[in-house]
């Protein structure tokens, strides 16, 4: 059993390149209106304030890859629906949404611990920081792009606090939903897409399918973004010389299949994820990596997982493995934030939704500060008083 097969289990208990792709801007119909009001007299649920300067903005992209055909659904073309999130004027465009009440029922329904302390209006209706419509903050320069991908079955609107903590910091955020790879994802047309992926590749193991497929995602991306017709209004707000990744469970693993596949991805960052398909043997031609994974001491004595150590050799440049004391899988989303703010337990998480977040936010930025920003990060550095469950296992 592995990361991502232990995080299915303990919370069901509780691109190619550009010919012929297209891509349709701003939010889909479909997805504005899934909106939810809170429910009278229950509690209002909202993620963490974000920490940097910069108001934040954000768009929904729909882009289809025609030349590519779905891994899951061979008769469909490849689809991505992103949010893009961008360091915005304060005060100008309106409240995003979290998610649509179709995808917050969908989550509810595979994670059902959550589910008995909060209704799927009220994941819905979670506050967030981030404006539609924002007007974009120009005249300072273009930003560094940070693709964000998440877990298996997870949405993208699972990295919500750490995507609006970076935009906030003086990023633009990438974050996608890979299409029938979440347990629900609302596309145009009022499409639920489910998890197909899954009916496929825990049967036979094949997992390193998924990451393979999301480094090609993330290399029609960047062609739709950054290309001489670029598929997002707001797309000059790009650095293209600037470009990192970080993912979540086998997001994060995708991260280093992306960067594998495509040098434009100068830097990343795996939480907590398995490598299934391997690193190359020549390794990520001395670009700088970042592990930052779960406490081992929450790992049941069954699970044995040898990748983050065969992967390490092949890291050829900058790289750190760090864990964190009390945060378990999960940990390094918006779920134990949310769980904290509904009553709900999560014992395979013990560190607060509070604390997770922090810490996962001040790496993972701090760590795109020094390699896209060239900024100091004292804290990657070595191990700090004010950070005690940062463990520094190599370094």
């Amino acid at each position: 059993m592995t990361k991502i097969i232990r995080m299915l289990a303990a919370t069901a208990a509780a691109g190619l390149l550009l010919a012929g792709g297209q891509a349709t801007a701003t939010a889909a119909p479909a997805v504005t209106a899934g909106r939810a009001e809170t429910p009278a007299g229950a509690a209002r649920l909202e993620l963490p304030r974000p920490t940097g300067a910069f108001a934040v903005g954000r768009d929904t992209l729909h882009i289809v890859d025609t030349a590519r055909k779905d891994p899951w659904v061979p008769t469909a073309d490849r689809e991505l629906l992103v949010s893009l999130y961008y360091p915005a004027v304060r005060g100008s465009g309106h409240p995003a949404p979290y998610t649509t009440v179709d995808e917050a029922r969908a989550l509810l329904a595979d994670r059902g611990e959550l589910g008995r302390y909060a209704t799927a209006e009220q994941v819905a209706a979670v506050r967030t920081h981030a404006r539609e419509g924002a007007l974009p903050r120009v005249g300072g320069g273009r930003y560094p792009l940070v693709v964000l991908s998440p877990g298996f079955t997870l949405p993208r609107s699972s990295l919500t606090a750490l995507a609006e903590d970076l935009t906030s910091r003086g990023y633009v955020v990438a974050a996608l939903d890979h299409a029938y790879e979440s347990d629900g994802t609302v596309f145009p047309g009022g499409r639920l897409l489910g998890c197909k992926a899954c009916e496929q590749v825990f049967p036979d193991r094949s997992l390193h399918r998924v990451s393979e497929a999301r480094a090609r995602d993330v290399t029609f991306l960047l062609d739709r973004l950054t290309g001489d017709r670029p598929a997002w209004r707001h797309s000059r707000l790009i650095d293209t010389r600037r470009i990192g990744m970080a993912g979540h469970s086998i997001g994060g693993a995708s991260a280093a299949a992306a960067m594998a596949a495509d040098p434009r991805v100068a830097a990343g960052v795996n939480m907590d994820g398995t490598f299934f398909a391997p690193l190359p043997e020549a390794g990520l031609g001395g670009r700088p990596f970042l592990l930052l994974g779960g406490d081992p001491a929450l790992t049941p004595p069954e699970v044995e997982d040898t990748s983050w150590a065969d992967a390490w050799p092949r890291m050829d440049g900058w790289k750190r493995w760090l864990t964190v004391t009390g945060m378990g899988h999960p940990g390094f989303t918006d779920w134990p934030v949310l769980a904290d703010a509904a009553g709900a337990p999560h014992p395979e998480t013990p560190l607060s939704g509070d604390r997770s977040q922090r810490i996962t936010r001040a790496y993972t930025g701090d760590f795109f500060d020094r390699h896209l920003k060239g900024l100091p990060a004292p804290r990657l550095d070595g191990p700090t008083a004010a950070d005690p469950e940062v463990v520094f296992q190599r370094s």
